[in-house]
């Protein structure tokens, strides 16, 4: 990757590469009931940031200034995508969030129905499992990193992690719901796949155990940060910029920061973690990790 790109450059022409290695995913020999491949790349291609393949790939590279480990990565990178883009679409399903637009377009129930848009999530949620195992396969990723890798996604994309984040939020109330309980949901929610992403990219790097101890608190952070910017957007955001339909958490009477501590006190916050993040990297020691900071910088003041 060219050192001279800005950050936004940087996360632009990592979500191309990324967006050409999810072309690909599926092999092509799977015989896949077309309906159903539609539907899952419908929503796979359906565009975004990509932040978390995006994190994957730096926090590869910065370990040790490494392109190959970037390289060997995209595997992982593709895997969080599809466990990300899984996530929306039962997210978005009636009975869920009911929401009718993603990133500017119709969501899948919308498009496919209720029934196959659960389908594509079921199969982009396994299928994440599968690409993980092609960085052992067709990069020479270490079988015991790999093995590491899905013991801790299955960890933090399921019932302890990403799914219980969903089910405490589901059952949180305006009025009910304390701001511990809030922290919860938001750190499982939306933190622990961005630890994940940065976890996963310095394994492969060839990350210490004390490195990877300051990366996690580093990803704790910004995850927070990451979702506390999201209520705030919910608020004052463009709903051109977003894609989709602002004061939802209004009108579905959901828990956020800004409802438990208001506007500004909940900017600040999202100042306090992005500092306290850029802390635990600086003390990781990773030879280049100027992609990741202004990763973080750019987490805290985007629009979208």
């Amino acid at each position: 990757m060219n050192d001279s790109l800005t950050i936004q450059e940087y996360i632009s022409q990592t979500a191309s590469d990324v967006e050409s290695a999810l072309q690909t995913v599926l092999p092509s020999q799977w015989d896949i009931p077309a309906l159903l491949k539609e539907s899952m790349m419908y929503s796979l291609q359906a565009g975004g940031k990509r932040l978390r393949p995006a994190l994957v790939l730096a926090a590869a590279e910065a370990v040790k200034c490494d392109s190959r480990a970037a390289t060997a990565a995209m595997p992982v990178a593709c895997a969080i995508e599809m466990i990300h883009t899984y996530s929306l679409i039962h997210d978005d399903l009636p009975a869920m969030d009911n929401d009718d637009y993603r990133r500017g377009k119709l969501t899948n129930h919308k498009v496919y129905g209720d029934a196959m848009a659960i389908l594509a999530g079921d199969a982009l949620l396994t299928h994440a499992f599968h690409s993980i195992v092609q960085a052992t396969r067709q990069h020479g990723v270490p079988a015991e990193i790999s093995i590491k890798i899905v013991e801790e996604l299955s960890v933090m994309a399921g019932s302890s992690g990403m799914v219980g984040g969903q089910a405490a939020d589901m059952l949180g109330e305006q009025g009910v719901t304390s701001i511990e309980q809030l922290r919860y949901i938001h750190l499982h929610k939306t933190s622990d796949l961005i630890v994940f992403s940065l976890r996963a990219g310095a394994l492969i790097g060839g990350a210490t155990e004390g490195q990877l101890d300051q990366i996690t608190k580093f990803g704790t952070s910004i995850g927070l940060a990451f979702q506390i910017q999201d209520d705030i957007l919910d608020l004052v955001g463009d709903e051109a910029k977003l894609g989709k339909k602002t004061n939802s958490d209004v009108e579905q009477q959901k828990v956020t920061y800004p409802y438990l501590i208001g506007l500004e006190e909940s900017r600040a916050e999202v100042e306090r973690l992005t500092s306290d993040a850029k802390r635990a990297l600086d003390r990781a020691g990773l030879e280049g990790p100027t992609r990741l900071f202004g990763i973080a910088d750019y987490l805290m003041k985007r629009d979208h």
